[in-house]
């Protein structure tokens, strides 16, 4: 994931994506109860899930006939170091710009 550099944000900037992201973070979820609960279609569905799978913010686990989704608590946990790292690096420069005697 840090391939993108972004800890996998990136791969949430579809809204799509970002939907399917969030349905699985309530419960582990087919393709077609995904698309159920979505505007689009179970084939788009499936593209959507291999780009957040490649990316490393979803699995899947056979049962029966179907494939069942869930997040990656990898994935996840990478993705929100980087952010606390990005967050971490935006407060120290708020500090020191809040703390200079020339502003």
């Amino acid at each position: 994931m840090e391939a993108y550099g972004d800890g996998g944000l990136g791969l949430l900037g579809d809204p799509s994506r970002r939907a399917i992201f969030e349905l699985l973070a309530r419960r582990p979820c087919s393709v077609q109860e995904l698309a159920d609960e979505l505007p689009i279609s179970r084939p788009a569905v499936s593209q959507h899930l291999r780009v957040l799978r490649e990316g490393g913010l979803v699995v899947s686990r056979a049962e029966g006939t179907r494939r069942i989704y869930h997040l990656n608590p990898e994935g996840v946990t990478a993705m929100r170091a980087w952010l606390d790292g990005v967050w971490s690096d935006a407060l120290t420069t708020f500090h020191k710009i809040a703390e200079d005697p020339r502003t």
